[in-house]
């Protein structure tokens, strides 16, 4: 299973650009499929609370070496160590 954490940046369709960090994962393809993957994002402090109303919105992914990747928000988070989005990706993993 392949892992990925570090700053990334979330993209709306609309152009706004919503700092923050992935923890992405991906498992293995099964019979020579796109492998699977998921994980969550966590917006800056500087972002707030992040998009507005995001679930079910799909978003792109923008990670620091320029790849990216479509990702649906699946869930939202709340708690004590700010807000969370559960992301489902759509294509490829960028990572």
């Amino acid at each position: 299973m392949a892992t990925f954490r570090s700053a990334s940046v979330l993209l709306s369709s609309d152009g706004t650009r919503t700092p923050g960090t992935a923890a992405l994962f991906a498992e293995p393809a099964r019979k020579g499929g796109v492998p699977p993957w998921a994980g969550d994002f966590r917006p800056a402090n500087s972002a707030g609370n992040g998009p507005k109303s995001p679930i079910g919105k799909t978003f792109t992914l923008e990670l620091p070496d320029g790849s990216t990747g479509k990702v649906v928000v699946q869930g939202l988070k709340s708690g004590k160590g700010g807000v969370v989005l559960a992301l489902m990706g759509e294509d490829a993993p960028p990572f």
